[in-house]
Parts: structure tokens; sequence; C-alpha cells
């Protein structure tokens, strides 16, 4: 025992430690639980009783030896490290990449924003809705061609249209639940993902995003649908930006009408992306259809009211000057790391 005792010491004594490895090694060698020390306790109990006391006496030594060799190495370690660590304030700090949001988020942000200014509140609703909020309560009659397989993604085929599941072709399916639930005045918009049954292309896709409008009040005319629109343009665009409205179809708005802005990329004087009218298509609007009001349960003779809806690819497109609608849901680190993390 006085021999393996003896050896071990030269062994601890040799030992270099010059890294938190090594340090680490030499714990695990001597101190761990199959290490040498460890090893000499175990055994003991294989010594003669007669010398089991001296032998004791020798392991404990050995293990209080190489404890305070341990201890010693570690601090000069320690020492050694933060005197080759110390750090000069004076040089430039690490830089730190910043993330970016996407760019619909940020049009879709400045959208809300502009409309929760005067008044409008956020609604939202579920991307797969019945035929009633869907299409019934909107006015569209059951043969019309927005409920056809090429139009429209169906969840659930039903023998009557009533029955009919489906992926939402526009987030006005929120403004029926919210003229359901609530009592005018309504002032909402409803901001969402929407789906129709097309082929992506550079100016189609099969899912995008949309805002909707809907204000319901007493004596509510064309003329503030205007206004409320040319405000929108205006603080969008520019204060320089100018609307003019196209007489248009929509079930659920009559009258109806397209809504155009003063293109953004020539100044209105002509070029490919405006086919050189100097005029862009933003949003289609008109004054919600009486049927519409009464099929929530809203007196249509006391109360009238506009709604609007614009695609958030759109008018990011005249925003940020990105024609191909695939940039938006490619998830491309190059593409959306052109656009900063606020507006």
């Amino acid at each position: 025992m006085e021999n393996k005792v003896k050896k071990i010491r030269e062994e601890v004594e040799s030992f270099i430690v010059s890294s938190s490895e090594e340090l680490e090694k030499f714990r695990i060698s001597f101190l761990g639980s199959k290490g040498s020390v460890k090893g000499l306790f175990s055994e003991l109990k294989n010594v003669a009783i007669e010398q089991k006391r001296e032998a004791g006496q020798l392991v404990n030594g050995l293990r209080e030896f190489v404890q305070n060799k341990f201890d010693v190495l570690k601090e000069e370690l320690e020492s050694s490290s933060d005197d080759n660590q110390k750090i000069d304030t004076s040089l430039p700090g690490d830089s730190i990449e910043l993330g970016a949001r996407h760019p619909l988020s940020l049009v879709r942000s400045e959208i809300i924003e502009i409309f929760s200014r005067i008044g409008f509140t956020v609604s939202e609703g579920p991307e797969i809705e019945d035929d009633w909020h869907n299409f019934s309560a909107l006015n569209f009659p059951a043969e019309h061609p927005a409920r056809d397989m090429q139009d429209t993604f169906f969840i659930a085929k039903g023998d009557t249209p009533q029955e009919e599941i489906a992926l939402r072709t526009h987030t006005s399916s929120v403004q029926v639940r919210v003229m359901e639930n609530e009592k005018p005045p309504i002032r909402t918009i409803s901001p969402g993902r929407v789906y129709r049954n097309e082929a992506i292309s550079a100016r189609a896709h099969c899912f995008f995003h949309q805002v909707e409008g809907l204000y319901i009040d007493k004596d509510v005319s064309f003329a503030d649908l205007k206004q409320t629109l040319l405000n929108f343009a205006k603080e969008m665009f520019g204060d320089k930006a100018e609307i003019r409205l196209r007489p248009s179809y929509f079930p659920f708005t009559e009258p109806s009408a397209e809504v155009d802005v003063s293109c953004t990329i020539c100044n209105s004087k002509g070029c490919n992306v405006c086919k050189y009218t100097g005029w862009l298509e933003i949003l289609g609007c008109g004054m919600v259809d009486p049927n519409v009001l009464e099929a929530s349960n809203i007196d249509s003779k006391e109360f009238s009211g506009f709604a609007f809806g614009m695609g958030v690819e759109r008018i990011a497109q005249l925003k940020y000057k990105v024609n191909d609608l695939r940039l938006y849901s490619e998830n491309d680190v190059r593409f959306l790391s052109q656009f900063t993390s606020g507006m």
C-alpha cells in the first residue's frame, strides 16, 4: 500500500495542467469515482486488520494531498486565463444581426394603423368557413361562379350549398360575424389570409392576404366612403396620391366601384406597370346591399353602410415595387433581408 501511495504522489507531482480540459482530466484520473485515490480506498478492505490503521492514514493523506494539488492548479489556471483575456474597451463591439419583418406584415400593420386612427377596430375570424358566412349572407346566389370548384377550395361538399364547408375566399365572412353579434354603429376592418383555387404565377397565388372594411350607421353615404378611401390613399402613398372610382359589380354591395390610385411608380406619367394609364387598381368597394344587412338582422331602412376590400400583396407591390407575388411566400432570406424591422 505504501508503494502504491508513493507512486500516485509522483504521478500527481509530474502532472502538467495548461487548460481546463487537462484540469478536468486530472480530477477524473485521481479524484473521480473511478480514479486512483478512490481505488485505494476500495483496497483497504483487503489489508490485514493490524495494518488498516496505518494504511488508512496513508490513503487519507494522499487524498488530501491530491485535493490540495487540484485546488492550486485550478487557481493558477484561472489566474492565467484572466491575464490572457483582458478586455480592450477601445475595440468596437461585435455586430449583432437584426431580423426583418416580412414585407406583407409591414404593409398589413400600416393599413391597420391608418384605419385605426379614424376609429376602425380590428376583427378576425376562422379561415375555414361555412356557406352562410362565406357566400349566402353576402348575397351570393346559389349559381354564382364564385361557388364553383374552379374558384373555391371546398373541404366538405354537401348535398346542398348550405352544407358546404370551404376555405374562405375573402375576409368579408368576418364582417358577417361582426354584424350578427354587434349592433350598429359598426366600424371595423378584417385582415387575414384567404384562398382561391388559382394557378400560381407572378400575378396570382392560391392564397393571399386581404384587409376588408365595414362601416354601418345611420345616414352613411357614398361620399363618406370616397373620403375614407382618399384618406387611406394619401396616408399610404403620400399627400400627392389621388384616387378615381369606376363602376363595378359585387354581390354584397350596390352601387359598387373599383378604386384606382395614381401610379406611384411613374408619378402618373404612364409606365408598363400602370399600362401607360397613370392609374393602378388597388381595391373594390361599395354601399352595403340591403339584403346583406337584413341577412344579419340589421334594419336596412334605418341603417346604411359601406364596405371595401384590398389585397395586401397589391398594396405591397405598389409600395415596394415588387411585381412577383411568389416572392412573398418563398421565404428567401435574400429577399426578406431587404426590409427593415420597423416602419
